[in-house]
């Protein structure tokens, strides 16, 4: 017992007195790094927007009456001048038949006036007749004149009230749905609603940029932070609601000169070419507008940053060549690259391969030979000596 007792004080004695063993060094991460460069980029807004015909006409009753017939086909392509609907004219034909008549009994009446006129020039130069009688003879004629014109006018009225009775097309475009069926009364009164016909082919897309922020961006045009295009056109590039971009760009066609008292607001306006007919009109669409350049601006590839409801981070290497965190304010994603507003600077070297693996104070090392032709403009390529050296502890 005693001699197992010994053994046993012999061992944990050998134990003390090794001393405590250094944990392994941990082995550097191999990631692809890019170093960042200021360069001129992109001056991108991006703003909602809603989409609405170049133009649009009510098509409304001129004349009171009941729809007979619908001459076109709903949601289809109308040209302009083409026939929509047909009301009944029979009333209308009848009224105009009656000024008719009444046209031609006024130029016989007229007619009759001239001949007594001519018939008493002469005897009025023998005094056969009395002043007084050519006088009322002239005045009876010219009467019949006036009444003739009268009654045309008339007529012309009345044939312009049976021309309505065919309801057409006031613009080329795509007719609506139709608002009133067949046998329905319509009012010329009331300006009975009957369709609607939109041009979208171009369109407009809508926008409202606060007030502030326009005139941020003329005191950075003034101070020549931005540098405008040479012909100062504004594009636009349009993405839908599933995320999916538009393919034709549009471009800046209207900048209201006053702000909505409302909203604190400026109104802009953009055209887009339409020959497809994708855009519609009241669709709810997201715009990035590019005003220009910024001189000295950031960007790092969008795979180095990782989102999340706090905003956009990503990995740098610091000093030490050690993995640090970095919170990122981003702009828009252009190309595949996020534009960074703040919280980065050049030379700052950002990881952008084995996210993943990588933790805060994790030792890092550059291997950038593939992915440097991937690189955006204007940064470069990480040096190998990032990468940490050896420490011993």
């Amino acid at each position: 017992m005693n001699r197992i007792c010994t053994g046993l004080a012999a061992c944990f004695l050998i134990v003390a007195c090794s001393g405590e063993q250094a944990p392994p060094e941990p082995q550097p991460v191999p990631v692809q790094t890019v170093t960042i460069a200021s360069q001129a980029i992109p001056n991108v807004i991006e703003l909602p927007g809603r989409v609405e015909p170049v133009r649009q006409a009510e098509v409304r009753a001129r004349v009171t009456g009941i729809v007979v017939k619908r001459l076109y086909t709903e949601g289809t392509n109308v040209a302009e001048g083409q026939p929509l609907f047909r009301i009944d004219p029979r009333e209308l034909r009848a009224s105009y038949a009656q000024t008719q008549a009444a046209l031609d009994r006024a130029r016989a009446t007229q007619s009759n006036a001239r001949a007594v006129v001519e018939r008493y020039k002469p005897l009025v130069a023998e005094n056969a007749i009395s002043g007084q009688e050519y006088d009322a003879a002239l005045a009876t004629a010219r009467e019949a004149e006036a009444n003739v014109a009268q009654i045309r006018a008339q007529l012309e009225a009345a044939s312009l009230q049976l021309n309505y009775t065919t309801v057409r097309a006031p613009i080329a475009g795509r007719a609506g749905r139709a608002e009133i069926t067949e046998g329905a009364l319509v009012s010329q009164t009331e300006g009975t609603l009957m369709t609607r016909i939109e041009q979208t082919a171009p369109v407009y897309v809508n926008f409202a940029q606060a007030a502030s922020q326009v005139l941020a961006i003329r005191r950075d045009i003034s101070a020549g932070k931005i540098a405008l295009d040479a012909d100062d056109r504004v594009e636009v590039r349009l993405t839908f609601t599933d995320g999916s971009e538009y393919p034709i760009p549009g471009y800046i066609n209207f900048l209201a000169f006053s702000v909505d008292e409302e909203t604190g607001t400026v109104g802009l306006r953009a055209e887009f070419p339409n020959p497809t007919g994708l855009l519609l009109p009241g669709e709810f669409v997201r715009a990035k507008l590019f005003v220009g350049e910024v001189r000295q601006g950031i960007v790092v590839p969008q795979r180095a940053v990782t989102l999340s409801e706090q905003g956009g981070s990503v990995f740098v290497i610091d000093a030490k060549g050690l993995v640090a965190p970095r919170a990122v304010k981003l702009g828009s994603l252009v190309d595949g690259n996020w534009i960074v507003e703040s919280g980065l600077k050049a030379g700052d070297v950002v990881i952008v391969s084995n996210l993943q693996k990588l933790r805060p104070g994790v030792p890092v090392k550059a291997a950038n030979r593939a992915a440097a032709a991937r690189q955006p403009a204007g940064a470069q390529t990480a040096p190998a000596s990032t990468a940490p050296a050896n420490k011993a502890r």
